[in-house]
């Protein structure tokens, strides 16, 4: 009995714990993309006291809503696939090659993860002026895009590298398979979940990327988060701001879910084929 009251408070904190940490700010930020413009929402009211889509129409009209939608869903696939490519050698070394501090080095490529992200911006535009590459501005946040979510790429294609079997790579060997053979059949199914991976976390990273896009690319260039700060910061337009940040948070919730489902599906038995 006694363990069953404790089962049922703990589930009662998590529920609770739930609502404040999601469902309370999901559903202020939705309450507030609807307030009428007409009858503003003020504190000594618990709900809007009027309630139309204004803003939204408000905002895909006559806002830069629709160029920070094309910008930022441009520069996030792009980013994802230059991420990929620049981190497959080193995940390579990392995975399947054994060399003295393999494992310091793993460590090192994690490093800038823990330095803030706009300090690591400030610094990182001055190496983009210095390429020239200021004169090409969705060029330079590109790049710059991608070689920031570079540790989350060669942390998640070093896993699965190491998953990959060295007894399926022997057996194509030994059947005279070609290096692209090779890869197709021993490498590329225990890799795929790590790739997929690799570029969901990197495309969501790039449309949630702000410094470096307001620094190198304000004001030519304008993506969703600038906007959002725009609404949040010089404007202090609180409706305008809720219904960018469900237009940014909503699409990533979901490739989140995408993204746990590929995790699950990460089982190195299955993904090398032997259950």
């Amino acid at each position: 009995m006694n363990h069953k009251l404790l089962n049922r408070s703990l589930m009662i904190l998590l529920l609770i714990g739930c609502a404040i940490w999601l469902v309370l700010p999901f559903g202020m930020a939705i309450l507030w993309s609807l307030v009428d413009p007409s009858e503003p929402w003020t504190a000594d009211k618990l709900l809007p006291p009027a309630i139309s889509f204004y803003r939204w129409k408000d905002m895909w009209q006559n806002s830069l809503l629709k160029q920070a939608l094309a910008t930022s869903y441009s520069l996030a696939p792009l980013a994802a696939m230059l991420s990929l490519l620049l981190a497959m050698p080193t995940a390579y070394a990392f995975g399947r090659i054994r060399f003295p501090g393999r494992e310091v080095a793993k460590m090192a490529c994690l490093l800038p993860l823990v330095v803030p992200g706009f300090v690591t911006a400030i610094f990182f535009t001055s190496l983009l002026f210095q390429l020239g590459l200021n004169t090409w501005r969705f060029g330079a946040i590109l790049f710059a895009h991608a070689v920031l979510a570079l540790p989350y790429a060669i942390r998640i294609l070093t896993v699965s590298f190491e998953q990959v079997r060295q007894d399926h790579i022997d057996a194509a060997r030994d059947l005279g398979a070609s290096h692209w053979s090779r890869f197709k059949v021993a490498y590329l199914p225990a890799l795929k979940p790590g790739i997929f991976a690799s570029l969901l976390i990197v495309f969501i990273q790039s449309i949630e990327e702000f410094a470096i896009a307001y620094i190198v690319g304000t004001p030519d260039i304008v993506t969703v988060p600038t906007l959002l700060f725009s609404a949040l910061g010089q404007d202090f337009v609180r409706p305008n701001a809720a219904v960018l940040s469900l237009i940014l948070v909503v699409p990533n919730v979901i490739l989140m879910l995408i993204l746990e489902r590929l995790l699950k599906s990460a089982n190195p038995s299955l993904s090398s084929g032997k259950g």
